[in-house]
Protein backbone atom coordinates (compact mmCIF):
# COMPACT_ATOMS: atom_id res chain seq x y z
CA UNK A 1 0.00 0.00 0.00
CA UNK A 2 2.80 2.37 0.88
CA UNK A 3 4.57 1.55 -2.37
CA UNK A 4 1.38 2.32 -4.28
CA UNK A 5 1.01 5.70 -2.51
CA UNK A 6 4.62 6.65 -3.22
CA UNK A 7 4.21 5.67 -6.87
CA UNK A 8 1.12 7.84 -7.32
CA UNK A 9 2.63 10.70 -5.32
CA UNK A 10 5.65 10.75 -7.64
CA UNK A 11 3.36 10.63 -10.67
CA UNK A 12 1.28 13.54 -9.27
CA UNK A 13 4.37 15.69 -8.70
CA UNK A 14 5.55 14.94 -12.24
CA UNK A 15 2.19 16.06 -13.69
CA UNK A 16 2.24 19.30 -11.68
CA UNK A 17 5.74 20.07 -12.94
CA UNK A 18 4.74 19.55 -16.59
CA UNK A 19 1.65 21.75 -16.16
CA UNK A 20 3.71 24.52 -14.52
CA UNK A 21 6.37 24.48 -17.25
CA UNK A 22 3.70 24.47 -19.97
CA UNK A 23 1.87 27.36 -18.35
CA UNK A 24 5.07 29.36 -18.07
CA UNK A 25 5.93 28.62 -21.70
CA UNK A 26 2.47 29.69 -22.83
CA UNK A 27 2.66 32.87 -20.77
CA UNK A 28 6.01 33.77 -22.22
CA UNK A 29 4.71 32.98 -25.70
CA UNK A 30 1.69 35.26 -25.28
CA UNK A 31 3.78 38.07 -23.81
CA UNK A 32 6.22 37.85 -26.69
CA UNK A 33 3.41 38.02 -29.24
CA UNK A 34 1.97 41.08 -27.54
CA UNK A 35 5.21 43.05 -27.83
CA UNK A 36 5.09 45.41 -30.83
CA UNK A 37 8.31 46.47 -32.49
CA UNK A 38 9.30 50.04 -31.58
CA UNK A 39 8.57 52.57 -34.28
CA UNK A 40 11.53 54.49 -35.57
CA UNK A 41 11.27 58.15 -34.71
CA UNK A 42 10.92 60.23 -37.81
CA UNK A 43 12.94 63.41 -37.94
CA UNK A 44 10.73 66.45 -37.90
CA UNK A 45 11.08 68.56 -40.99
CA UNK A 46 12.25 72.06 -40.24
CA UNK A 47 9.66 74.65 -41.10
CA UNK A 48 10.77 77.16 -43.68
CA UNK A 49 10.10 80.72 -42.55
CA UNK A 50 10.18 83.68 -44.89
CA UNK A 51 10.41 87.38 -43.95
CA UNK A 52 7.26 89.47 -44.01
CA UNK A 53 8.58 92.07 -46.45
CA UNK A 54 7.11 93.32 -49.72
CA UNK A 55 10.00 94.47 -51.92
CA UNK A 56 7.86 95.77 -54.78
CA UNK A 57 8.56 99.40 -53.76
CA UNK A 58 12.24 99.11 -52.85
CA UNK A 59 15.53 99.01 -54.70
CA UNK A 60 18.72 97.73 -53.09
CA UNK A 61 22.32 98.94 -53.34
CA UNK A 62 25.10 96.45 -52.57
CA UNK A 63 28.88 96.69 -52.02
CA UNK A 64 29.58 95.39 -55.50
CA UNK A 65 30.45 97.41 -58.60
CA UNK A 66 33.07 99.73 -60.05
CA UNK A 67 34.49 102.20 -57.56
CA UNK A 68 33.04 105.34 -55.98
CA UNK A 69 29.62 106.07 -57.37
CA UNK A 70 29.54 102.71 -59.12
CA UNK A 71 27.87 100.53 -56.49
CA UNK A 72 25.33 98.19 -58.09
CA UNK A 73 21.64 98.84 -57.50
CA UNK A 74 18.79 96.46 -58.30
CA UNK A 75 15.23 97.77 -58.53
CA UNK A 76 11.81 96.17 -59.07
CA UNK A 77 10.94 93.84 -60.66
CA UNK A 78 14.44 92.25 -60.60
CA UNK A 79 14.79 92.66 -56.83
CA UNK A 80 11.80 90.36 -56.31
CA UNK A 81 14.02 87.48 -57.50
CA UNK A 82 16.78 88.26 -54.99
CA UNK A 83 16.82 84.67 -53.71
CA UNK A 84 18.03 83.41 -57.08
CA UNK A 85 19.88 86.51 -58.29
CA UNK A 86 23.57 85.56 -58.34
CA UNK A 87 24.66 89.19 -57.94
CA UNK A 88 22.47 89.84 -54.90
CA UNK A 89 22.71 86.47 -53.12
CA UNK A 90 25.98 87.18 -51.26
CA UNK A 91 24.60 90.42 -49.79
CA UNK A 92 20.85 89.94 -49.49
CA UNK A 93 19.38 86.55 -48.66
CA UNK A 94 16.80 84.70 -46.58
CA UNK A 95 17.50 83.10 -43.23
CA UNK A 96 14.74 80.50 -43.52
CA UNK A 97 15.28 79.26 -39.96
CA UNK A 98 14.50 82.58 -38.27
CA UNK A 99 12.34 84.03 -41.03
CA UNK A 100 14.54 87.04 -41.71
CA UNK A 101 15.94 88.91 -44.69
CA UNK A 102 19.68 89.31 -44.09
CA UNK A 103 21.72 92.27 -45.33
CA UNK A 104 25.49 91.67 -45.39
CA UNK A 105 28.02 94.45 -45.90
CA UNK A 106 31.75 95.01 -45.56
CA UNK A 107 34.20 97.67 -46.83
CA UNK A 108 34.72 97.57 -50.59
CA UNK A 109 35.71 100.09 -53.23
CA UNK A 110 32.15 100.08 -54.57
CA UNK A 111 30.24 102.92 -52.89
CA UNK A 112 27.58 105.44 -53.82
CA UNK A 113 28.70 108.89 -55.01
CA UNK A 114 28.48 110.79 -51.72
CA UNK A 115 30.07 108.44 -49.21
CA UNK A 116 33.17 106.44 -48.43
CA UNK A 117 31.19 103.62 -46.79
CA UNK A 118 29.73 100.48 -48.34
CA UNK A 119 26.17 99.29 -47.89
CA UNK A 120 23.55 96.61 -48.50
CA UNK A 121 20.59 98.92 -48.13
CA UNK A 122 17.07 99.35 -49.45
CA UNK A 123 15.87 102.62 -50.95
CA UNK A 124 12.15 103.36 -51.10
CA UNK A 125 10.61 103.83 -54.53
CA UNK A 126 7.02 105.10 -54.48
CA UNK A 127 6.82 104.21 -58.16
CA UNK A 128 8.75 100.94 -58.71
CA UNK A 129 11.90 101.54 -60.72
CA UNK A 130 11.65 105.34 -60.48
CA UNK A 131 13.71 107.53 -58.09
CA UNK A 132 12.02 110.74 -59.23
CA UNK A 133 8.73 110.29 -57.35
CA UNK A 134 9.12 110.95 -53.63
CA UNK A 135 7.22 112.46 -50.70
CA UNK A 136 7.36 115.53 -48.47
CA UNK A 137 6.76 115.96 -44.75
CA UNK A 138 3.38 117.68 -45.37
CA UNK A 139 2.37 114.52 -47.26
CA UNK A 140 3.66 112.38 -44.39
CA UNK A 141 4.89 108.82 -44.08
CA UNK A 142 5.42 105.95 -41.63
CA UNK A 143 8.09 103.26 -41.56
CA UNK A 144 7.73 100.18 -39.34
CA UNK A 145 10.37 97.51 -38.94
CA UNK A 146 11.20 94.49 -36.80
CA UNK A 147 14.90 93.69 -36.96
CA UNK A 148 18.03 92.54 -35.13
CA UNK A 149 21.77 92.88 -35.39
CA UNK A 150 22.94 89.38 -36.29
CA UNK A 151 26.71 89.75 -36.43
CA UNK A 152 29.11 92.68 -36.37
CA UNK A 153 32.87 92.99 -36.09
CA UNK A 154 34.83 95.01 -33.52
CA UNK A 155 37.42 97.72 -33.91
CA UNK A 156 40.95 97.54 -32.49
CA UNK A 157 39.67 98.83 -29.14
CA UNK A 158 37.10 96.05 -28.86
CA UNK A 159 34.09 98.24 -29.63
CA UNK A 160 31.51 97.00 -32.11
CA UNK A 161 31.45 98.80 -35.44
CA UNK A 162 28.47 101.09 -35.99
CA UNK A 163 25.77 100.41 -38.58
CA UNK A 164 23.05 102.71 -39.89
CA UNK A 165 19.91 100.59 -40.02
CA UNK A 166 17.33 103.16 -41.19
CA UNK A 167 17.23 106.65 -42.70
CA UNK A 168 15.09 109.40 -44.14
CA UNK A 169 17.09 110.92 -46.94
CA UNK A 170 16.40 114.29 -48.47
CA UNK A 171 16.24 114.97 -52.20
CA UNK A 172 16.19 118.12 -54.32
CA UNK A 173 13.62 118.48 -57.03
CA UNK A 174 15.01 119.11 -60.49
CA UNK A 175 13.99 122.78 -60.17
CA UNK A 176 15.79 123.13 -56.83
CA UNK A 177 18.88 121.44 -58.24
CA UNK A 178 19.01 123.88 -61.14
CA UNK A 179 18.34 126.84 -58.84
CA UNK A 180 21.48 126.26 -56.81
CA UNK A 181 23.54 124.80 -59.65
CA UNK A 182 24.09 121.39 -58.04
CA UNK A 183 25.13 118.45 -60.24
CA UNK A 184 22.79 115.92 -58.62
CA UNK A 185 19.56 115.79 -56.61
CA UNK A 186 21.19 114.76 -53.36
CA UNK A 187 20.10 116.58 -50.19
CA UNK A 188 21.09 115.85 -46.56
CA UNK A 189 19.55 112.92 -44.64
CA UNK A 190 17.19 114.40 -42.08
CA UNK A 191 17.27 111.17 -40.06
CA UNK A 192 19.85 108.48 -39.36
CA UNK A 193 19.18 105.59 -36.98
CA UNK A 194 22.22 103.63 -35.82
CA UNK A 195 22.86 100.34 -34.09
CA UNK A 196 25.66 101.59 -31.85
CA UNK A 197 27.31 99.08 -29.49
CA UNK A 198 23.98 97.49 -28.61
CA UNK A 199 22.04 100.74 -28.34
CA UNK A 200 19.80 102.50 -30.85
CA UNK A 201 21.09 106.00 -31.60
CA UNK A 202 19.17 108.69 -33.46
CA UNK A 203 20.68 111.69 -35.26
CA UNK A 204 18.99 114.47 -37.23
CA UNK A 205 19.97 117.67 -39.01
CA UNK A 206 19.73 121.25 -37.75
CA UNK A 207 19.95 124.54 -39.56
CA UNK A 208 23.21 126.41 -39.01
CA UNK A 209 21.23 129.64 -39.31
CA UNK A 210 17.50 129.26 -38.54
CA UNK A 211 16.83 132.48 -40.49
CA UNK A 212 18.44 131.23 -43.72
CA UNK A 213 16.67 132.18 -46.96
CA UNK A 214 14.43 129.85 -48.97
CA UNK A 215 17.23 129.46 -51.50
CA UNK A 216 20.07 129.17 -49.00
CA UNK A 217 18.29 126.38 -47.15
CA UNK A 218 18.73 124.13 -50.19
CA UNK A 219 22.52 124.00 -49.83
CA UNK A 220 24.07 121.14 -47.84
CA UNK A 221 26.19 123.69 -45.99
CA UNK A 222 23.02 125.16 -44.46
CA UNK A 223 22.65 122.02 -42.33
CA UNK A 224 24.68 120.41 -39.54
CA UNK A 225 24.34 117.25 -37.45
CA UNK A 226 22.67 117.49 -34.08
CA UNK A 227 24.39 115.89 -31.08
CA UNK A 228 22.31 112.73 -31.37
CA UNK A 229 20.85 110.67 -28.54
CA UNK A 230 20.38 107.05 -27.52
CA UNK A 231 17.27 105.26 -26.42
CA UNK A 232 17.67 103.93 -22.89
CA UNK A 233 16.84 100.31 -23.70
CA UNK A 234 19.78 98.18 -24.79
CA UNK A 235 18.70 95.92 -27.63
CA UNK A 236 22.03 94.11 -28.05
CA UNK A 237 21.61 91.29 -30.56
CA UNK A 238 17.92 90.72 -29.83
CA UNK A 239 14.88 91.60 -31.94
CA UNK A 240 13.44 95.07 -31.64
CA UNK A 241 10.78 97.23 -33.27
CA UNK A 242 11.34 100.63 -34.84
CA UNK A 243 8.74 103.10 -36.00
CA UNK A 244 9.33 106.43 -37.72
CA UNK A 245 6.34 108.68 -38.31
CA UNK A 246 6.56 112.05 -40.05
CA UNK A 247 4.00 114.74 -40.68
CA UNK A 248 4.06 118.43 -41.49
CA UNK A 249 6.74 119.94 -39.22
CA UNK A 250 7.07 116.88 -37.00
CA UNK A 251 8.99 113.61 -36.77
CA UNK A 252 8.54 110.88 -34.13
CA UNK A 253 10.92 107.93 -33.70
CA UNK A 254 9.98 105.11 -31.32
CA UNK A 255 11.67 101.96 -30.01
CA UNK A 256 9.54 98.95 -29.09
CA UNK A 257 6.51 101.24 -28.67
CA UNK A 258 7.97 102.14 -25.31
CA UNK A 259 10.37 105.05 -25.85
CA UNK A 260 9.74 108.03 -28.10
CA UNK A 261 11.85 110.86 -29.50
CA UNK A 262 9.73 113.75 -30.79
CA UNK A 263 11.26 116.32 -33.16
CA UNK A 264 9.19 119.44 -33.85
CA UNK A 265 11.84 122.14 -33.71
CA UNK A 266 12.18 125.07 -36.17
CA UNK A 267 14.61 123.08 -38.37
CA UNK A 268 12.14 120.20 -38.78
CA UNK A 269 9.36 122.64 -39.50
CA UNK A 270 11.35 124.10 -42.41
CA UNK A 271 12.34 120.70 -43.79
CA UNK A 272 9.05 120.50 -45.66
CA UNK A 273 10.60 122.03 -48.79
CA UNK A 274 12.57 118.82 -49.51
CA UNK A 275 11.45 115.58 -51.08
CA UNK A 276 12.28 112.44 -49.06
CA UNK A 277 12.55 108.69 -49.20
CA UNK A 278 13.00 106.00 -46.56
CA UNK A 279 16.03 103.73 -46.43
CA UNK A 280 16.55 100.52 -44.43
CA UNK A 281 19.19 97.82 -44.20
CA UNK A 282 22.91 97.71 -43.49
CA UNK A 283 24.84 100.92 -44.16
CA UNK A 284 28.16 99.85 -42.64
CA UNK A 285 30.15 102.63 -40.95
CA UNK A 286 33.70 101.33 -41.08
CA UNK A 287 36.59 100.98 -43.50
CA UNK A 288 38.59 98.68 -41.19
CA UNK A 289 40.15 95.69 -42.90
CA UNK A 290 38.21 92.50 -42.18
CA UNK A 291 35.23 94.40 -40.74
CA UNK A 292 31.67 93.35 -41.56
CA UNK A 293 28.08 93.26 -40.33
CA UNK A 294 24.91 91.26 -40.89
CA UNK A 295 21.53 92.80 -40.11
CA UNK A 296 18.30 90.79 -40.03
CA UNK A 297 14.94 92.28 -40.98
CA UNK A 298 11.85 90.25 -40.05
CA UNK A 299 9.28 92.86 -41.00
CA UNK A 300 9.43 96.10 -42.97
CA UNK A 301 6.63 98.30 -44.26
CA UNK A 302 6.05 101.89 -45.38
CA UNK A 303 2.78 103.80 -45.69
CA UNK A 304 1.91 107.30 -46.91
Amino acid sequence: MKVFQKKYLALFIMVLTVVAVTAQTDTNSVAASDVKPAKKKQKKKKKVKLPSIDLSHWKVTIPEGKGKGGAISVAPPEILQYATNETLKPYMYNDSTSGALVFYAFPTTATTANTKYSRSELREQMVPGNDNVNWTFPQGGTLKAKLAMDEVSRDRNGKYHRVIIAQIHGRLTNEQKELIGQKDNNAPPILKIYWDNGKIRVKTKQLVNPAVSSKGILYKEAWKDDKGKNFQEEVGFGKFNLEVKVSDGKMVVSLNKNEFFVYDNPSIKRWGIFENYFKAGNYFQSRDEGAYAKVKFYELSVTH
